[in-house]
Formats: structure tokens, sequence, C-alpha cells
């Protein structure tokens, strides 16, 4: 019994010098994030008696304020988790549908369904030959957007048939898709130095371009749906007066048709999408037969569009964010005025 004195004693020892240690870590911590221990409740916050000691002003209106902003972050990640779920929610009873799903596809199915829409689908064409003046950022940008777009129409259950014209090698946009996408030469699609003049009929091209006067109704299999492979908003004044230009058929998603102006901050309203953005609305129009439903996916609320019946939904998440904002910016000024001078 004599024996276990000792032992306990320096147990007792090692445990209070591994909480001093501890004690140390925090206050180092606190110190880099230029808190008062006495302010994070730390281990050294209180007295011997059990007392804490008094925090001072200047702490205490610290972590209060940063008590705050941690509580605004929450709710705006929760309000943009809601966003995202009702995006994502049904419309008019049928999903998104496959054409956007994240799982993984076979890779012999995805290979198959792609050589049956090289045998019978509907065409996208991206003129890369419209941006020959891009700069090497935006080059790279418009590289990582043909690979989502690839990516998702190799998931689709319906899929398009892709080709890139204007593809000449020694641009900046070739060196990109290579350098940036990887396994890009086993992409199955069609790339070609040529034009899409040379390649398909007049009378079966349609241009997309935000500008146009035509709205698109549907999605023809015979027909071949171009895209301007630019990546800024000058991408609908250079495609319409390159398909005028060129006398093809023209035609703009049914955004104004479907979706109503949600009120903004910067009262920002766009009807110009990414290439991977078009072809997700495509996709799953293909898919669905359902213009909600598809312009859903691929119109962002960064765009300054939603569909009806997420109106509601917006400005509630907005007022409520105004709110925050305000009860924080309250909170700050009252800090400041009970502050000693």
């Amino acid at each position: 019994m004599e024996a276990a004195g000792p032992a306990a004693g320096m147990e007792a020892a090692a445990g209070e010098a591994e909480a001093e240690a501890e004690a140390a870590v925090a206050a180092e911590a606190l110190r880099l994030l230029r808190i008062e221990p006495s302010a994070a409740g730390g281990p050294s916050a209180g007295r011997a008696d059990g007392a804490e000691e008094p925090c001072s002003r200047n702490a205490l209106r610290k972590r209060r304020r940063w008590q705050r902003v941690l509580a605004a972050r929450r709710g705006k990640r929760r309000q943009e988790r809601q966003r995202r779920r009702a995006r994502r929610a049904p419309a008019d009873g049928i999903g998104p549908g496959p054409a956007l799903g994240s799982g993984r596809v076979p890779a012999a199915l995805a290979t198959e369904r792609l050589l049956e829409a090289r045998a019978a689908g509907p065409r996208l064409c991206v003129d890369l030959g419209v941006g020959g003046s891009m700069t090497e950022k935006e080059s790279g940008r418009l590289a990582s957007q043909i690979r989502r777009l690839y990516g998702a129409n190799r998931r689709a259950a319906r899929p398009f048939w892709l080709c890139l014209t204007g593809f000449a090698a020694g641009t900046p946009i070739y060196e990109q898709c290579f350098r940036m996408n990887d396994g890009f030469a086993g992409y199955l699609m069609d790339t070609t130095p040529q034009s899409y003049l040379d390649l398909f009929p007049l009378d079966a091209i349609v241009y997309l371009t935000p500008d146009s006067e035509n709205v698109l109704e549907d999605i023809d299999p015979d027909k071949v749906y171009v895209l301007g492979g630019l990546v800024d908003e000058s991408i609908h004044k250079l495609t319409l007066r390159r398909a005028r230009e060129q006398s093809l058929q023209t035609a703009r998603l049914p955004i104004r048709e479907y979706m109503v102006k949600a009120p903004n901050a910067r009262n920002y309203h766009s009807e110009t999408l990414a290439i991977n953005q078009v072809f997700d609305v495509l996709s799953t129009y293909y898919n669905t037969r359902s213009w909600p439903a598809a312009l859903r996916a691929g119109v962002s609320s960064g765009k300054g569009y939603v569909l009806p019946d997420t109106v509601e939904q917006v400005e509630t998440a907005q007022c409520t964010t105004a709110a925050q904002e305000n009860a924080l910016f309250c909170g700050e000024e009252l800090q400041r005025q009970e502050a000693p001078a």
C-alpha cells in the first residue's frame, strides 16, 4: 500500500503537467488570434477559487462580434443550401433528369450511348473560330468549360454528339485543352480545324445566341446547334453578328418566357451563359421535355433570373440576410458607443 502513494503522486504530477501544457498551447493560439485567454474562457481563465476573472471590455466586444459573425455565416450557408435544394427540386413533377446526374456511368455504357448519338442524335457544335482574340486566361476558362460540357454529356442518358470546329493546332485554346484536360485526346467527339460552314448544310445550322429574336421551342435531332466559344459578356454581340453575316438561323433559350427577374442588390440580370451551362439546359430538356426543369438545371441564381415558384424563396432569403447584416452593424455601433473614450 505504501508503494501506491508515490505512484499516485507521480500520476497526479503528470496530469498537472499535461494540463499546464494544454493551457500554454491554448494561450499561444489565442495570442496569435489576438484574443485574450480570459475572453475566450480558456483553461487559465478561472481563479483557483472557481470564480471567473472579469474580462476586459475590449475582449468581450471582440468575442461578441465574432459570435455574431459566425452566426451570420451559418445563416448564409443554410440559405445557400436551401437555394440549392430548391434548384434541384422537381418542376412540374419532373426532376432534372439523368443528363446532370453526378453518379458515374460505366465506361462501356457511356461509349455505347455516345456512338448511338453520333449515328442518330442531335449535334452540338462549339465554334472556336470566334474566339481568336481571347487571352491565355480566357482560353483556360473555356477549356475548363469544354471539360465540364463533355463530362455532363458523357453521363447523359440521351447524349448529343459534340464537335469542336476551328480547333487548330498552335492556337491558345488547342494548347489549353490538352494541357488542362486529362485524357482529352481520348474524348469521344469530333475535333477539326475546319469551320462548321464546311461540315454541315446551312439550313441545318442553328446558332444559339442570347440576343436572337427567335425562341428555341424544341430540339430537332436533324439540326446542328452551334455555341460561340467565348467566355465573357461580349458573346451575344459577336455571335449574333457572326450568324447574321453568314445568313444562319438563330435562336435563344426561352429564359424570358419561363423565368422572371429576381430582385438583387446590383439589379443585375443576364441571359448570357457559359457553354457548359447552355448545354445543361439543352441536355436536361432533351431528356425531360420540360423547359422549367431544364432552366432550373442550367441558369444559376447569380444571373438574376429565377422560376416564378422560387421568387418568394429568394426574397425571403434576401430579407433574412439583410436583417442579419443590419443587426450585426447595429451591434457594432452599440459596442462602440459603450466603449470608454
